[in-house]
């Protein structure tokens, strides 16, 4: 299609082109230059949609009526084409006649006039070029010279559209900060029509945030493009800056600069997306009362020198992390990243408490709660100990008001100390599913119901035993004791806890114990996944595989997860469960040819490391974090990209390859891991409580499996025991030089450190190819760059695939022009069946001694649904699930997403069919309610600590 412009719009219209490709029937398009080519009804389509969004704007193709009568028009032109076609071919310049005269038959008067008038002008220029208002007083030279930088080596950007758009902002004695900030404005309107522009808006805010650190550090206004800076110089200012302001730790000067400041990639700064790098800009540089002075190469070394400290070489250590961090093939976690390399290094991610049944113990645990979270610990409360409602308080000799009342005083505590205004405070209360008060656990986060007995902003989590899935499946009876009078319970698991439960039924029975209460086990967990469905939570943890595979089942007793469901380490109320998280982005480890193995064993051994020194290093603030955590030093190396690693290899989420490549690639990294953490301790010497973990058995994660095969008998469990590695020698190596680390994996959710990389989400699908994402950091365009790539390939990407993107809320499956292999491949998040997420993370789990954050999606939910899958991931041998997924009550916005960057509007999502198969299933039992009205958590809530 060619272009024509007028004074006030312009509109796309069919030219010799028309019809290249594709065949109607005999319908033939003679061509001016007297050739003949296949007539194709989409390139009406095209010229019509296009027509349309130039002349009534972008919502005229993406509105539902528009939509809809494009379509009509279509077929009316080519059923009157057909009827017009002599000897079966037809005209360019007569197809362009009756497309004006379909548009004046329909009405659309103001389209046709244009159509009219560009078929004489076309060939001018597309828009009129904006006169700058002379009266602004700006340095347009370096405006230009800046834009001109910004999309330097990137494809499909130029400046001229970042230099009109800005142009039409200025008015007269704009600041220097306005003038930057309209610059990023006007460069981030086009991302949706080119995601390369992200990286043009991140490098035009990598200029702002140079010009106020500069200026910052010398005091007077300065200013300088990304070639003029002198980064090793600079770091010197800014440390030394950081130190005086007691920012950073005064060690941090006892380096070697000149050694480790030649580590520096300048160049790496042009590599971030516009979200990742605003994401850093709000929340991670230092800053002195909002003025940033951090620069992201001076960041990245800060991190790394910070975790160097205590190494022996600690110039080339640092230089060694410096390389993984800014090269993004590894991220630490948010807390490290915040933290490291100043005066309180609090580097851990996540905290698992255990609260006992006694006051002393209760309001101590409120305590933990607000000093570990504090400096961005996300916290795992264990409630079980606590007595239930109803149950004989002897000291008083009253009644207890159950476990819930103090739950809200939890859920107030984490409101209140919201990590330093960078991130919320966030908590989740676990509660086994035989206490009394389970029930009323379930309603906590209903919004109707006495207030005081609810907790809007902590978050839940079931602790199921196998026991209670297996009398769900036979539809059996479930007892419900206070832990007062069950006390050992707590801490039982498998077939020990299965026997001793039965023993207490009876005891109950006999008129022994003064509370309990019989429920049907169907019954109460129709009401789980109900009030998972309604309210998000509680999320659903099974507590059996937790331990049975657990490498520390010698020392203690997993009684719950942490916040994001990852994490598994023994508590009680002398140890807090402290654990210290990064995650490799395999995005950068796989080619179109497969996974780069080594360079995936050089990532993991340098992380391991790292994520070791977090133990020593890390500033503890409470005494049983710091015992716990030296006693048995756990980490979680984990994982991010793995959506983007399947786009690169071409792997539908849908498919036996992406779930035979979640094996293969997490029974890689597992074994680096493990020899990584062996390595250390032949240097460093084993973890403390070694001796007698599954470890010193040569129980590797592979091997617990079969743990959880035997406690579960029959059929009870579906999993795969396949390995492709030499695990013997492993297995050897680990006998013979110990483990540094009692635990070494966990998948987390990665939300904010793999939007710093520009990857996907840890181990999520694709959510939807075109949306805008809400954060803390403000609403950002995300569109899927594979995607883009992939239709640019075939000659498809245009305004009108953007349009249709918008219209489908980010989905492929309605869009006529796509074909089935990229549908499949782009498939969105609920347009799978999510039990091909749970066979990928069963294959992951058998690799894993920790767990992973599971989110699982569902567009349609019914309980039949979320009863088959929950079971199923049971089956599977999972350990935890995260977030029940429900489709957002919002969508992308239908008129445009320029000029807000992509509000969201309250319009109803459409829902797209699946189009993947779906594995087999086991028979559902009796759950058949329907789930209509949910408020399961939404992907693009900003609240959501999942979405930080």
């Amino acid at each position: 299609m060619t272009s024509r412009t007028s004074s006030t719009s312009s509109v796309t219209v069919p030219d010799d082109r028309a019809g290249d490709d594709g065949d109607s029937g005999t319908l033939r398009v003679l061509r001016r230059d007297g050739s003949v080519s296949p007539f194709d009804a989409s390139k009406i389509s095209v010229a019509l949609s296009k027509a349309f969004l130039a002349v009534e704007g972008d919502g005229a193709a993406a509105s539902s009526r528009i939509h809809h009568l494009v379509g009509e028009l279509t077929t009316q032109v080519e059923t009157s084409l057909r009827r017009h076609a002599s000897a079966g071919a037809v005209h360019i310049e007569q197809i362009q006649d009756i497309v004006e005269l379909a548009l004046m038959r329909g009405e659309q008067h103001k389209v046709a006039r244009a159509y009219v008038l560009y078929r004489e002008e076309r060939a001018k220029a597309r828009h009129k070029p904006v006169e700058r208002d002379t009266s602004v007083h700006v340095d347009w030279a370096r405006v230009e010279d800046v834009v001109a930088e910004a999309v330097a080596g990137l494809a499909d950007v130029s400046a001229e559209p970042v230099l009109e758009e800005t142009k039409r902002t200025l008015y007269d004695g704009i600041s220097e900060a306005e003038l930057a900030t309209a610059l990023i404005m006007a460069a981030r309107t086009l991302v949706e029509r080119e995601p390369n522009y992200s990286q043009v808006t991140a490098r035009l805010l990598l200029d702002k945030l140079r010009g106020e650190a500069l200026s910052h550090l010398a005091g007077e206004r300065r200013q300088a493009r990304h070639g003029e800076l002198d980064y090793r110089s600079y770091f010197r200012d800014y440390l030394a800056r950081a130190i005086e302001l007691e920012l950073a730790d005064p060690e941090l000067a006892t380096f070697d600069l000149d050694a480790v400041t030649a580590a520096i990639r300048p160049e790496r700064d042009l590599d971030f997306g516009f979200l990742g790098l605003q994401t850093l800009y709000d929340r991670y540089f230092l800053h002195e009362r909002g003025t940033r002075f951090e620069l992201p190469q001076a960041f990245f070394l800060r991190v790394a020198m910070g975790l160097a400290l205590r190494e022996d070489d600690r110039e080339a250590r640092a230089a060694e992390f410096y390389e993984l961090l800014s090269s993004q093939r590894f991220m630490a976690s948010t807390p490290t990243l915040f933290n490291s390399g100043t005066t309180r290094a609090q580097l851990s991610s996540c905290f698992l408490t255990t609260v006992d049944d006694d006051l002393d113990s209760i309001f101590q645990s409120y305590r933990n709660n607000a000093l570990l979270a504090k400096y961005s610990g996300g916290l795992g409360n264990d409630w079980t100990p606590v007595r239930g409602l109803g149950a004989h308080i002897k000291g008083t000799n009253g009644k207890s008001q159950g476990v819930v009342p103090f739950l809200k005083i939890a859920n107030d505590t984490a409101v209140a100390v919201n990590q330093g205004g960078k991130r919320k405070g966030a908590a989740c209360a676990y509660l086994e599913t035989w206490h009394i008060d389970v029930e009323e656990f379930l309603d906590l986060r209903k919004n109707t119901g006495d207030d005081r007995r609810r907790t809007h902003d902590m978050n839940t989590a079931n602790w199921v035993p196998d026991e209670f899935l297996r009398r769900v499946e036979a539809d059996a009876e479930w007892t419900l004791f206070s832990p007062d009078e069950t006390p050992d319970l707590h801490d039982l698991y498998g077939m020990a806890f299965a026997r001793r439960y039965r023993e207490y039924e009876a005891a109950a029975d006999r008129g022994e114990l003064r509370v309990f209460k019989r429920v049907r086990a169907v019954g109460l967990w129709r009401r789980m996944l109900t009030m998972l469905f309604e309210t998000g939570h509680p999320w659903i943890t099974f507590k059996d595989p937790c331990n049975l595979r657990s490498p520390q089942q010698h020392a203690g007793v997993v009684h719950s997860s942490n916040l994001c469901t990852e994490i598994t380490l023994n508590t009680n109320a002398d140890e807090v469960a402290v654990c210290n998280l990064g995650s490799v982005n395999l995005a950068k480890h796989v080619t179109p040819e497969g996974l780069d193995t080594e360079q995936l064993e050089r990532t993991v051994t340098t992380a391991v490391r790292m994520l070791d020194n977090v133990i020593d290093i890390n500033f503890y603030t409470i005494p049983q974090a710091r015992h716990s955590n030296l006693r048995h030093r756990p980490v979680g190396l984990g994982l991010m990209g793995y959506q983007d690693a399947l786009f690169t290899l071409g792997l539908p989420v849908t498919s036996d390859g992406a779930v035979e490549f979640a094996d293969n690639s997490m029974e890689h990294l597992s074994y680096y891991a493990i020899a990584a953490s062996s390595a250390l301790a032949a240097e460093r010497g084993r973890y403390e409580t070694f001796d007698g973990s599954l470890w010193s058995k040569g129980i590797l994660p592979i091997d617990s499996l079969r743990l959880l095969a035997d406690a579960r008998e029959g059929d009870a469990l579906d999993v795969d025991f396949s390995s492709t590695l030499d695990w013997d020698s492993l297995r050897e190596k680990v006998r013979a030089d110990g483990m540094r680390n009692s635990n070494v994996m966990a998948i987390a959710p990665t939300a904010t450190i793999s939007n710093i990389c520009g990857v996907g989400q840890s181990i999520e699908p694709q959510f939807e190819n075109l949306y805008v994402k809400s954060n803390m950091s403000g609403d950002f365009t995300v569109i899927n760059p594979h995607l883009v790539r992939s239709l640019k390939q075939r000659g498809l990407w245009d305004e009108v695939m953007v349009s249709d993107l918008k219209y489908f809320d980010g989905s492929l499956a309605g869009i006529d022009r796509v074909s089935d292999d990229l549908k499949r491949l782009y498939a969105t998040a609920f347009e799978i069946d999510s039990r091909w997420l749970v066979d990928a993370a069963s294959r992951r789990q058998k690799w894993i001694d920790q767990a992973q954050s599971l989110n699982l999606y569902i567009d349609a939910p019914s309980g039949r649904k979320l009863d088959e899958l929950y079971r199923y991931a049971w089956h599977k041998g999972l350990k935890t699930t995260y977030y029940l997924r429900a489709r957002a009550a919002t969508s992308v916005e239908k008129s445009t997403l320029r000029g807000t960057d992509g509000k969201l509007n309250a319009v109803p999502a459409a829902s797209p069919a699946p189009v993947s198969p779906e594995p087999a299933s086991r028979p559902a039992p009796d759950v058949d309610f329907v789930a209509t009205d949910g408020a399961a958590c939404r992907i693009d809530d900003p609240d959501c600590e999942a979405c930080q």
